[in-house]
Formats: C-alpha cells, structure tokens, sequence
C-alpha cells in the first residue's frame, strides 16, 4: 500500500553532504517510497564528492544559496528536470566561527549574518524562486531544532537563527498561501540531537549527545532515519492538516531533563 502517495512525485532536496546527512536520509526515504529526488548541491566539487552516494544518473542542480546569479538560475535548471516540483527538502545550515568559539554576547557580526543568509533566509530565498513550479498542494520542510529556548553554550548563535527559522515557517507558510496556493505548506522538523558529521564539528557536542542517551526515555538517542521519516510524511499529503509547525522529533527527551537517575549521579558526585 502507498500510505505516503509520494510516488513519482518530483522533489527537491537541498543539504545531502554525505551519507550521513539528514538530507541523505530523507533522499533514502524518499526513493523508498517511489519518488523522484531533485539534489541540489552548493557547488560541484560537493556534488563530485557525492556523485558515488546518490547515483551516477541522479538528477543534480548546482546552487550556492549565496550567489544571486546561481538562484536567479535554479528555477529553470530544476524546470529542465522536472516541469513541477511536489516538494522542497530545505535541511542547509552553516556557521562560522571565524574567531572561534565565543560567548554569544562577543558573536561577530560577519558570522552571524553570514549564518543567517544560509541557514535562515535561503529558505524564504529558494521558495520564492520556484513558486512558479510549486504544484497547488506543495510541501516545504525545513530542518530546525527541538528546542530554541535552551542556551546552550556549545550551539551559540545558532539557537537564535534557529528560532528566526521556526518563525519563518509561519509567516511563509502565510504568504505562499495568499499569493501562490492556498494548499501550499510549510513546516520545520525540530530534531533533537544527532550523530551528523556537521554536529560532530560543534565543540562539545559529543557530551552533549551522551548526555541525551541518558535523558531520553528509552535511553537509547535519536536516529536519523526517525527524523527523516517524520520528514516525508510532512511532504506528504497524509499530513495535509499540518501547516506552519515545528514538529519536535527528540524521542521524549524533552519531557525527561530532571530524570532521577541523572540527577542522582550528578548530585552524588558534587563536592562535599
């Protein structure tokens, strides 16, 4: 049975790095399921380096979210692919801690804007550009977190942008739906945290996920393939009634913090 009537559907998937991508894993699924994957790559030495992963025949566009004259082309360069586009996988992020590591009240300005264009307005940017190819009951998902409240230190200025990403999701899912469709959605997966090689490059990170395996319900962490799957479904028409959230995925965690095993051990071992 087609649950997810995803089949032959043309969708365009932004943010595969490697194979253990989030937009990989959503690529997965997705030709599971009978769907047609468009890659778009952020320039050709990353598609090369992924050709082997995604197929020799995989359909690809070329696209670095900061060069106008590249989005300016992506419209028909994905049109050329496919005359309509079923669904946008935005799961793209960048930041650059051109200084290191910093407080986040030292956050340099350059970074911060830089991280914003890439990982926030790319997705106001890219959808903008392919309206024109939207079918009427389109689906855009993003990548965002399970929590933009907790200040984490290790994250820094990426919690914010994340936050700006969630309120994004409302307001384009607003105006896509007065202006291009009213069946047109748009919502944000919030995963909790994951085994990517982008969070292994977050210093600190690695406490940071060990710790989740202790916090989460079912001690055991969150897999990519869960949050890729919550994914599709969302590009899914099944979920036609879903519009303009964030979906947590964090396997519970975020009903668990104050677990009394943790807190146990952490109290034991505080100085007398």
């Amino acid at each position: 049975m087609d649950f997810l009537q995803l089949h032959n559907k043309n969708i365009v998937v932004m943010g595969v790095a490697n194979r253990r991508s989030v937009a990989w894993a959503v690529a997965k699924v997705l030709l599971d399921v009978g769907a047609k994957p468009i890659y778009v790559f952020k320039d050709q030495a990353l598609l090369e380096k992924n050709r082997a992963l995604i197929g020799a025949a995989a359909p690809v566009v070329i696209c670095d979210v900061e060069k106008d004259a590249d989005l300016a082309a992506l419209p028909a360069a994905v049109s050329a692919i496919a005359p309509e586009v079923h669904g946008l996988v935005h799961s793209i992020a960048f930041a650059n801690y051109s200084e290191g590591l910093k407080p986040f009240h030292e956050t340099i300005k350059k970074d911060f804007l830089q991280a914003v264009d890439i990982s926030c307005f790319s997705l106001v940017e890219v959808a903008n550009r392919l309206k024109a190819l939207f079918s009427p009951d389109a689906a855009i998902v993003t990548m965002s977190i399970s929590t933009t409240r907790m200040a984490s230190e290790n994250y820094g200025y990426m919690g914010p942008i994340k936050a700006a990403l969630d309120s994004t999701v409302a307001f384009l899912a607003k105006s896509l739906s007065q202006e291009v469709s009213p069946h047109i959605r748009v919502n944000a997966v919030g995963a909790g945290l994951l085994k990517t090689s982008a969070s292994a490059g977050i210093p600190g990170y690695i406490d940071a996920y060990l710790y989740a395996e202790k916090v989460i319900p079912r001690h055991q962490a969150l897999d990519t393939s869960e949050v890729a799957n919550t994914v599709a479904f969302l590009l899914s028409q099944r979920s036609s009634g879903i519009n303009a959230q964030t979906i947590t995925v964090d396997a519970g965690m975020s009903i668990n913090y104050f677990d009394r095993d943790v807190v146990r051990r952490v109290t034991a071992a505080r100085p007398q």
